[in-house]
């Protein structure tokens, strides 16, 4: 953790000091199976480059005998470049290697990268209609144990890659519609692995409108939110869903519920509600999350 907050100490120090803007947000995401805080700050360098940095912390409850006794911790440096037709979004991250007090299993880490493309496909400022599209392509290595349908279990790096496609619709800056399709693929294979004893939480590749942190081996993601704002005053109500199919357990059903608003000049908040349930309603889970953002 000293290491995370003295990356974060430093680069907000920079930053303050020769940089345009800076944006610094704090959030805690909390359910009945893990607590996850998460601190960052974006900078502003030039009218085209945005860059940041972000630390996670996060603690699980009612650790199962393959999981993680210990705190995950996990650092992000994104970078974001803005041209007059399209808009890049580069994510690199790490996970600290976890020490895992369960002698079967080694130590976990990962670290990967995560990009979008974003691209303006309609920009009516007559009508005050706009239409965005999106490609996204990520990719992470796992250090991890593989459990396969025979009962054998393996300690190895074991890669992985998520793409989407998506757009955004904006109407008259009062109402917005997002929908986004995700495919993920294993160069390792997948064939007969029942499960992967890992560390990296699937958000990180690819955002399918949930809180959840997912350690299962997805096979695609449908998502789509629905947007109210009121941009005179810096606040909107926004629902979402998604359906995400597995490999490694049941599908599973994500509904989100939020609002954010201005709470006083420069000070932002944003709260959110997300049940999720498995196919069969077995696997019932709510999560709540709060954030607070100021910028200087």
């Amino acid at each position: 953790m000293k290491k995370i907050f003295f990356i974060f100490t430093a680069f907000f120090a920079l930053s303050a000091a020769q940089a345009r803007t800076v944006d610094v947000t704090a959030a805690y995401t909390g359910a009945s199976h893990f607590d996850q805080v998460q601190a960052s700050a974006t900078a502003a360098l030039s009218l085209n480059v945005l860059a940041g940095i972000e630390a996670k912390y996060v603690k699980e409850k009612h650790v199962e005998p393959e999981g993680f006794k210990n705190p995950i911790y996990s650092i992000y440096l994104p970078v974001h470049f803005d041209f007059d037709l399209i808009k890049i979004n580069l994510t690199p991250f790490y996970y600290f290697k976890n020490k895992s007090e369960n002698n079967p299993y080694q130590d976990a880490s990962a670290f990967g990268i995560k990009t979008m493309f974003l691209m303006n496909l309609q920009d009516d400022t007559v009508n005050d209609l706009y239409t965005n599209a999106y490609i996204g392509a990520s990719f992470a290595r796992q250090k991890g144990t593989a459990f396969f349908e025979n009962g054998d279990e393996n300690d190895q790096y074991y890669s992985q890659a998520a793409y989407t496609i998506g757009f955004y619709k904006d109407f008259f800056h009062s109402f917005g519609f997002e929908a986004a399709a995700t495919a993920f693929h294993y160069p390792d294979g997948i064939t007969g692995v029942t499960g992967l004893r890992s560390i990296l939480n699937q958000q990180d590749l690819a955002s399918t409108q949930t809180l959840d942190i997912t350690r299962n081996l997805g096979k695609y993601a449908l998502s789509a939110r629905l947007t109210r704002m009121w941009a005179d005053q810096g606040s909107a109500i926004y629902v979402g869903y998604a359906f995400e199919e597995y490999h490694t357990s049941d599908p599973e059903h994500s509904f989100v519920v939020g609002n954010s608003f201005i709470l006083a000049r420069r000070l932002s908040a944003d709260m959110t509600y997300n049940h999720i349930r498995t196919v069969h309603n077995d696997n019932k889970r709510d999560i709540f999350y709060i954030r607070l953002g100021i910028s200087f």
